[in-house]
């Protein structure tokens, strides 16, 4: 009986430990198969959150199709965008893809795909502003996102030193509702982003017709993944070869905006 009883126990042991291989294995595959997207879910039209807090936007339609292409699954992982590369470096995410401006200073920090998209950093103020050009924001108040392009643009334009004060903020939703408030006279910020915003309240912002810097969008890939960059690159070609890219730029942009 007693022998038994040990069998029965043995036998117990082994299905225990041969369930938790399996679901090990199972929850790694799963993992391997997912690509962990870093993104600004404060980012319209890129990547946002919408009136049921479900994360949208054109980036988020581009990355699924892209993983779609390339046989895997996608979660996107909203993230402090000050501190994006290190998330990247560090593993807790695969990709940075939400309006990721490429420039030379993060070329040294991640790997880029090709551009897919064109952008550009203006200036906004209220639709009642006397503000009419750059040279108008010397003794002004700015606001801006912390850490972003937006940064660079304005600190390589000469008005930087004329200006009164420079604002950083933890993403653009908070800049422009300062704006909006009075705290600020203008924001640097995307003019993709404020385009989308203007079509949302028409008449609260004006841009300045002269812009900061041209710019263009890319995807950022941990140093050293080559891999995973050619893989990914392979899948947005096809989607410009197959039309998915332009599809899914006229449902946000009202046309193709996708550069090929």
């Amino acid at each position: 009986m007693k022998r038994l009883a040990a069998f029965v126990l043995l036998i117990a042991a082994v299905f225990s430990l041969l369930t938790a291989c399996s679901s090990k294995t199972s929850q790694s595959k799963e993992k391997d198969d997912t690509l962990i997207i870093g993104i600004d879910d404060k980012f319209a039209p890129l990547g946002f959150r919408d009136k049921n807090n479900e994360i949208v936007g054109f980036d988020i339609d581009y990355a699924k199709a892209a993983a779609e292409k390339m046989g895997q699954k996608v979660k996107f992982q909203p993230i402090d965008w000050s501190a994006k590369e290190s998330e990247l470096s560090s593993g807790r995410i695969d990709l940075i893809w939400n309006g990721y401006t490429i420039t030379d200073e993060r070329k040294q920090k991640v790997l880029f795909t090709k551009p897919y998209l064109k952008n550009a950093q203006v200036v906004v103020t209220k639709a009642d502003s006397k503000l009419s050009k750059l040279a108008d924001l010397a003794g002004k108040v700015v606001g801006l996102q912390s850490l972003s392009s937006a940064s660079d643009a304005l600190n390589a334009n000469p008005i930087k030193s004329k200006i009164k004060t420079v604002t950083e903020f933890k993403d653009n939703v908070l800049a422009l509702n300062d704006l909006k408030s009075g705290r600020l006279d203008a924001v640097v910020i995307d003019e993709v982003v404020i385009d989308y915003y203007m079509t949302k309240e028409k008449d609260t912002f004006k841009v300045l017709t002269e812009t900061l810097a041209p710019e263009e969008y890319g995807v950022g890939v941990k140093k050293g993944n080559e891999e995973l960059l050619n893989k990914l690159q392979k899948a947005l070609d096809e989607m410009n070869e197959d039309g998915t890219a332009a599809k899914i730029s006229n449902k946000w942009f009202g046309e193709n905006k996708v550069l090929n």
